[in-house]
């Protein structure tokens, strides 16, 4: 299948390659070939599917693509780097392969490493005449800007970017996307689109204990993101988005909201606000029509019933006032979440505020993303309006900040009246979520590992010094 029909057909084969300059004397420079505007137009819509500012624009007023922005990942803060054609900070020296090496296998123009919190592991598998296209965009249409970024500084060993040459040789699938001969044009268009530049994957898959996606998990069966869960996305009708129709995947897509199901929080936010949105609805049919046939994955469910088929309006909170042995949850509540959600958990009639009964955050067989919710709050800016819900954690103004203990008697209080009762929240979950999530193996290992290096390297000089006093012993024998 050849993608670049999505664009005029001129322009895949426009060359990006500049005149020579004529040496010969008296004669005037010749002036470099203008770009094709199509090429540069479908550059810019490839940009806004692979969700390049979500990470490469600091939020809130930042310059587009001059980075700045930081990433929290489990082994610390990754500072994404500045992609405008600034020739001094940028990458405007960059040639057509070297951005192209960059994109697909994670080496800048240098030869430095970059780590996979840039997803090129999903990028590798972007056509020439795409790679192409966003090399126009990112060299033709963005603005410079001559701002340096500071240099992400993890911890030993993962400063050492060298490392990733490793990381890549055992986890990097170096492979352009193929169409499957045997799936319709869409499907096949929604896999590219879903796989290649949303990258999906990332967060919706599994990784393993060197925080590659792990091809031994089921893939789009969810994944923890920092305090967030990415859910499974498979055509499951319980566990998955089987059970949802095309029309309100397309909704969720292009506005973060479903009533009665769902609302798009933290990461999804992000990727909806600066790319799902703006997306022809052909693409967004397209990536639904790939996901729901995917395979379906299942897991051990005692209701069967659907995240977002949970609860119903409960009066409980209009019932406990004014009595003295209450429920510690309904306080905080009655006093920080009653207001906009209505005392029964209806939410407001125009949907601003969802309903917390069939409602995913709290259907759910895990509490993760109700906790974050609370912790981080919502805010997504969708067709020039913000939706917005305030957090209740570290930023939050010291009047409104809730403790450990406030959240998950909160959360334990919601679940029992308007979610899934079966699910339980301890202070420890709450405080493992306002730490940034589970902490995956590597970064629970890395304490340990200078002192196991050195203990490693002075056991190898104590066995070479040994090696050596036997030689000696024997020469002298």
């Amino acid at each position: 299948m050849n993608f670049t029909r999505w664009i005029p057909r001129g322009a895949a084969a426009l060359s990006l390659s500049m005149l020579a300059v004529c040496a010969c004397p008296g004669l005037a420079l010749a002036e470099p070939p203008a770009v094709d505007a199509a090429l540069i137009a479908r550059g810019k819509q490839l940009a806004v599917a692979a969700d390049c500012a979500a990470c490469h624009t600091t939020p809130k007023g930042g310059a587009p693509f001059a980075g700045g922005y930081r990433i929290e990942s489990p082994m610390g803060a990754i500072v994404a780097t500045n992609i405008t054609p600034s020739r001094t900070h940028g990458i405007g020296d960059y040639t057509l392969p070297e951005f192209q090496r960059a994109l697909r296998q994670g080496v800048r123009r240098d030869g430095t490493h970059l780590y996979p919190a840039m997803p090129y592991t999903a990028y590798t598998q972007l056509s020439d005449d795409d790679t192409a296209a966003l090399y126009a965009y990112f060299m033709h249409d963005v603005k410079p800007v001559d701002q340096p970024v500071a240099e992400t500084q993890l911890p030993f060993p993962f400063s050492v970017r060298a490392s990733m040459a490793v990381w890549n040789a055992l986890f990097l699938k170096d492979e352009r996307f193929r169409p499957d001969p045997a799936k319709s044009e869409q499907v096949n268009r929604g896999a590219y689109l879903a796989g290649a530049l949303a990258h999906c994957s990332t967060c919706h898959t599994p990784r393993n204990t060197l925080m590659a996606e792990d091809l031994g998990q089921p893939f789009l069966s969810g994944a923890n993101v920092g305090a967030w869960f990415a859910p499974n996305i498979t055509s499951d009708p319980v566990q998955g988005i089987g059970g949802w129709s095309d029309d309100e995947l397309v909704q969720y897509l292009k506005t973060g909201q479903v009533h009665g199901k769902v609302q798009a929080a933290g990461p999804m936010a992000e990727a909806i606000e600066h790319s799902l949105q703006h997306l022809p609805e052909a693409d967004l049919r397209a990536i639904v029509a790939y996901l729901k046939q995917t395979p379906a994955v299942a897991a051990a469910s005692e209701s069967g019933k659907a995240r977002h088929a949970f609860g119903e309006a409960s009066h409980d909170e209009v019932a406990l006032r004014g009595l003295k042995d209450v429920d510690p949850g309904w306080r905080v509540f009655s006093a920080s979440c009653a207001h906009c959600h209505q005392e029964n958990g209806t939410g407001t009639s125009n949907g601003e505020y969802p309903s917390l009964f069939h409602n995913s955050a709290t259907g759910g067989d895990r509490a993760d993303n109700l906790i974050a919710t609370i912790l981080h709050g919502v805010d997504r800016t969708v067709d020039g309006k913000p939706h917005f819900m305030p957090a209740f954690g570290d930023v939050a103004s010291f009047t409104d900040r809730l403790s450990d203990q406030e959240i998950a008697d909160l959360s334990n209080y919601v679940l029992s009246r308007y979610g899934n009762a079966a699910v339980k929240v301890g202070v420890e979950d709450v405080r493992v979520a306002r730490a940034g999530g589970p902490r995956p193996f590597l970064a629970k290992a890395q304490p340990f590992m200078v002192p196991a290096g050195v203990l490693v390297l002075l056991v190898l000089i104590a066995l070479l010094l040994r090696r050596r006093r036997a030689q000696r012993a024997r020469r002298a024998f």
